[in-house]
């Protein structure tokens, strides 16, 4: 475990471990799915589309990001925080509870 700061400076809490080969893949592959939908839309812009169309997009791309996200909490409950909670790391658990008040 150590601390380091993050892009704003804050200091944030790590621990290591590895992730569920498996998990991270199928949240790679989402997130590519994410990526080509996005490039999908820039190309809706670009090309003068339909406000509608695109702004139907953009809200699609946004429920896929969510999707990601809540499949990402749920890995780091039932993997990272277990992890931290069997190590004594309250450190962990704290940091997960700054994340979450930031993410919703």
């Amino acid at each position: 475990m150590e601390n380091l700061n993050n892009q704003t400076g804050e200091q944030i809490h790590t621990h290591e471990h590895l992730h569920d080969p498996q998990e991270k893949k199928r949240q790679l592959n989402r997130l590519s799915r994410i990526i080509g939908h996005l490039n999908y839309v820039k190309r809706m812009i670009e090309n003068d589309e339909d406000c509608s169309d695109v702004l139907m997009q953009i809200a699609a791309t946004k429920s896929a990001l969510n999707g990601l996200g809540k499949q990402i909490i749920n890995e780091h409950l039932t993997h990272c925080i277990i992890h931290a909670i069997e190590e004594g790391d309250t450190e962990a658990i704290d940091e997960f509870q700054k994340v979450i008040q930031k993410y919703f």
